[in-house]
């Protein structure tokens, strides 16, 4: 079963982390969250974990923090309540 080589690729990760007290990084917070949908039964488990990480506002900023992406929308802690455990999580709009 291939699933099971990527969990337990998963669970080290996040031993790794946990090691390293990296619990606090907007980007961990986000892997947790989004491992949290995965638990969610039913359809859009991927959509709602991909939006954890997505940053869903539409007005762009003045200028680029960093040249590259980070895996994760550092302001995503807010809006992770209001779009992926809200309406989205439930098979609504966002």
């Amino acid at each position: 079963m291939d699933a099971r080589w990527k969990l337990l690729d998963i669970a080290a990760f996040l031993d790794r982390l946990e090691r390293n007290n990296a619990e606090d990084d907007y980007r961990v917070r986000s892997l947790y969250a989004a491992l949290e949908q995965l638990g969610n039964r039913g359809a859009q488990r991927t959509e709602n974990a991909l939006l954890v990480w997505s940053d869903t506002t539409t007005e762009p900023i003045p200028a680029a923090h960093t040249k590259g992406a980070s895996g994760a929308w550092e302001d995503g802690d807010q809006a992770m309540g209001e779009t992926v455990m809200g309406e989205t999580a439930k098979g609504g709009s966002a």
